[in-house]
C-alpha cells in the first residue's frame, strides 16, 4: 500500500511539472482562432483542408492548442467557428457553456498531458439554456441543473441598462471564466495558462471576445 501511495505522487508531481511537447503559447493561440474566426465570418474557409491527411497523422497523438468550453447549441462548433482541423482544438461542450467536476477534469487534463495553455469559454447570442434561467430559476429534471448554475449571471444582471438576454449570456462566459480559474487544480503550470471569455454572434459569425 506504501510502494502504491509513493508511485500516485509522483505521477501526480510529474503531472503538473512536465513540460508537454508542441506546447503553443497563449498569444501564438489567440492569433490562431482569431485568424480562423476571421476566415470563418469572411466565407473564406480554406479550400481542400487535409481532413484526412490530418487524421492519419493524429492516431497516437494529439496537441491542441486551444481548449474551448463551448454550449452544445447545434449552432456553435467551435472546430468551425474557428476554422480548425483534426487534432487542433479540445473541446467541452455543454448547454449554457457550464462547468462542473467532468469539465475541470478535462481541462485539467488537457493542460498537464497536452500541453495546451489557452482556455476559451464561448457564449453565443440567443442561448437557450441562458433564455431558460431567465425565465424562470427552476426547471423540469436536469434541466434545472442548467438554470441553477446559471443564476448568478442572471442576478449579476439583474436591472442593468440594454438587453436583458445579451447582458446574461456574457456575464455567463465571464462567470464560468472566472470558476475554471479558481477551481481548475493546474499546479505549476497555472501561471503558464490564460483565461478568457467570449460570445458568437449567430448573425455574423464572428466572436467578441476577450471580454472584459
Amino acid at each position: 500500500m506504501i510502494a502504491v501511495a509513493v508511485a500516485l505522487l509522483a505521477a501526480r508531481a510529474t503531472l503538473f511539472s512536465a513540460e508537454p511537447a508542441k506546447t503553443v503559447t497563449p498569444d501564438e493561440a489567440m492569433a490562431r482562432l482569431q485568424a480562423g474566426n476571421l476566415r470563418f465570418a469572411s466565407s473564406k474557409i480554406a479550400q481542400g483542408k487535409a481532413v484526412a491527411a490530418r487524421r492519419a497523422e493524429t492516431p497516437q497523438s494529439q496537441h491542441p492548442f486551444a481548449i474551448i468550453v463551448g454550449c452544445a447549441d447545434s449552432r456553435t462548433s467551435p472546430e468551425l467557428l474557428f476554422d480548425q482541423n483534426v487534432g487542433d482544438l479540445f473541446v467541452v461542450r455543454t448547454a449554457g457553456n457550464l462547468v462542473d467536476e467532468h469539465v475541470l477534469g478535462s481541462i485539467e487534463y488537457a493542460v498537464a498531458h497536452l500541453g495546451t495553455r489557452l482556455i476559451v469559454v464561448l457564449g453565443h447570442e440567443r442561448c437557450g439554456a441562458v433564455q431558460a434561467a431567465l425565465t424562470s430559476p427552476t426547471a423540469p429534471g436536469h434541466v434545472n441543473s442548467l438554470v441553477r448554475d446559471i443564476q448568478p449571471a442572471v442576478q449579476a444582471t439583474k436591472g442593468k441598462a440594454g438587453d436583458l438576454l445579451d447582458l446574461t449570456i456574457k456575464e455567463n462566459a465571464k462567470l464560468v471564466a472566472a470558476r475554471i480559474r479558481n477551481e481548475a487544480k493546474l499546479g505549476e503550470l497555472a501561471g503558464a495558462v490564460r483565461i478568457v471569455s467570449g460570445v458568437y454572434d449567430l448573425d455574423t459569425g464572428k466572436i467578441a471576445w476577450p471580454l472584459k
